[in-house]
């Protein structure tokens, strides 16, 4: 069976190539970074300590996003059922 019987949405299209101007720009990108990060080694060492630091705030804040807030007393199934039903 050829591929376009099996997917009908298949296109016969050749596979994507990265163009020689895609690889001299990621380059001369990589380059440039290498030249930066030589020649200011010092001034990114010294920031170091406070960028650790600054992180700390937006890890508690994006990690804490998946589960709701700070109820680490277990599961909140099983908190909901232990509880009487609110009444009115």
């Amino acid at each position: 069976m050829a591929p376009s019987e099996r997917d009908p949405d298949h296109h016969d299209q050749p596979p994507r190539r990265i163009s020689a101007a895609t690889i001299a720009l990621w380059g001369f990108l990589a380059i440039g970074a290498f030249y930066l990060i030589a020649e200011h080694r010092a001034h990114l060492l010294g920031w170091l300590p406070w960028l650790i630091i600054l992180a700390c705030p937006l890890l508690h804040i994006f990690m804490h996003g998946s589960h709701g807030g700070h109820d680490h007393g277990g599961s909140s199934s099983s908190k909901r059922s232990d509880r009487p039903p609110h009444q009115h």
